[in-house]
């Protein structure tokens, strides 16, 4: 998923209906100490190739190939996998030279959901992105690996999270029974533009009436009760603005917005069902590994586009959700998208297989990155990791395999530190220990005591910011010199 919050889920806390997620989550195992990169590209480069962003050039731009690096579909194909990549990608970088068979998506980071192209007939102009530019700029789709710039989808009944569904289970059917596959299932909501089918909104209509406060308490209560927060975690200081010192359009505003924000979530999940209900009837769910997570925390940032017109949620409006939402979304964590403190880089992570995990709805909480996500699978199906790939030098993975984890083993404890450099936030976390600076100004917590980065001990725990201040700046240094 692509800009969603760690509550943003019925299994994590959330009102949203998202039943099909759930039984991943309660007939799996739950992560709550998972972390991305707190931004997309660098999130995607991190899970697709097991490096951190920095040693494959994402850090900082996405306009670039991978370099150093093997990717999950190089991994797999290596070991006679087919290997699918549906939705989103986020470079410039075609997935079918990178160890994908089959490719359909959208190459860039975010677009219109009903329509990434031109005006058709009979409706009105889709809101976009790049409008105002000269030459106007639209988003590169791809489908079956020929790039398309704009793409106009000719029905009009096409919404991103389906069409991605159907690129998905169409190449899923074509394959034989007995072959194995790597399916990369890349979706683009809830990411702005907002915008959700008018059933799926109607089932939210009026359900955040109530403000941001009554959600997010009432979110952070049932994290609480289903485990998914240790017994010490409180709820941290809000960020949100004073609903009640809002007016009534605005409560209005802020309600259909939350609204349509859930009910993208909603959409999503149905697709999952429609996942889940392919691979029983093919008699393969039993044995099908299935990881479920999102790139960053909920998003604060607000794109404006002039001319919008319509309702919140159509086609014609890109609307985002903005920073109070978002502080709801991250319940109960601080910050969001593109800062390194936990409401950032903090993701749902669940693993569901059928055949192998036999501690059914159990919640770990040890520490896992995206880097992990290439060592775990290479476990899973047996592949080997090359020291060069047609040619070229490919870094070693630092990260570590969680496979244990997902069989039952919660003894497994990271033995690693884990960075993070991302625009103006950065951290290095060290067993219980978090060192975390936005804008330059650090901080150190302890996440055992304070899992919710409330109290800075950056005064009092001298030696400890000392220490995990020189392993950031010995991780960091080699990429500054790389540049």
């Amino acid at each position: 998923m692509d800009d969603m919050g760690f509550s943003d889920l019925g299994a994590y806390g959330s009102e949203i209906a998202t039943p099909n997620i759930d039984r991943l989550a309660h007939d799996g195992i739950r992560f709550t100490n998972a972390y991305n990169t707190s931004k997309c590209f660098p999130s995607r480069a991190a899970l697709l190739t097991g490096l951190y962003s920095q040693q494959t050039g994402y850090h900082k731009d996405f306009r670039q190939p991978m370099r150093n690096a093997i990717t999950l579909g190089e991994l797999f194909q290596s070991v006679g996998y087919t290997t699918l990549w549906s939705g989103k990608h986020h470079s410039t970088e075609n997935p079918v030279d990178r160890g994908f068979d089959r490719y359909s998506g959208l190459l860039d980071g975010a677009a219109n959901h009903f329509n990434p192209g031109l005006k058709r007939q009979g409706e009105e102009q889709p809101a976009q992105k790049g409008l105002k530019k000269s030459p106007v700029s639209y988003r590169n789709w791809v489908i079956e690996g020929e790039v398309f710039n704009p793409y106009t989808p000719e029905s009009k009944t096409f919404y991103s999270t389906d069409v991605f569904t159907d690129y998905a289970l169409e190449w899923m059917e074509q394959i034989e029974a007995e072959k194995p596959f790597f399916l990369y299932l890349s979706y683009t909501a809830p990411h702005d533009p907002l915008m959700a089918w008018p059933e799926d909104i109607e089932k939210y209509k009026n359900n955040y009436d109530e403000g941001y406060a009554v959600i997010r308490k009432r979110r952070f209560e049932k994290q609480k009760k289903i485990g998914v927060l240790p017994e010490n975690a409180v709820l941290s200081k809000s960020e949100h603005s004073n609903w009640d010192s809002l007016s009534t359009q605005e409560k209005q505003e802020e309600s259909r917005t939350m609204a349509v924000y859930a009910a993208m979530i909603d959409r999503l999940d149905q697709n999952i069902g429609r996942l889940l209900k392919t691979l029983e009837s093919q008699g393969t769910l039993d044995n099908t590994l299935i990881l479920f997570t999102s790139d960053n925390g909920g998003s604060s940032e607000v794109v404006t586009i002039s001319g919008g017109t319509g309702e919140i949620g159509q086609m014609t409006n890109w609307k985002s959700l903005g920073k109070n939402w978002a502080n709801v979304s991250n319940t109960p964590y601080r910050e969001y998208k593109n800062w390194s403190h936990e409401g950032g880089i903090k993701t749902p992570l669940i693993a569901y297989w059928p055949k192998k995990i036999k501690n059914k709805g159990v919640v770990s909480h040890k520490p896992i990155h995206f880097i992990d996500f290439l060592p775990t699978l290479q476990s899973v199906i047996g592949a080997s990791y090359p020291q060069t790939f047609k040619g070229d030098f490919v870094i070693p993975t630092p990260g570590k395999s969680f496979l244990a984890q997902i069989l039952g083993d919660p003894s497994s404890d990271r033995e690693t530190p884990i960075f993070w450099q991302w625009n103006e936030g950065k951290a290095v976390r060290e067993g219980k220990w978090k060192l975390v600076a936005h804008k330059n100004v650090w901080e150190l917590y302890n996440l055992e005591t304070d899992p919710v980065e409330e109290f800075d001990l950056i005064e009092t725990e001298t030696e400890r910011a000392s220490q995990l201040k020189t392993l950031f700046d010995d991780w960091a240094n080699p990429f500054e010199i790389r540049k």
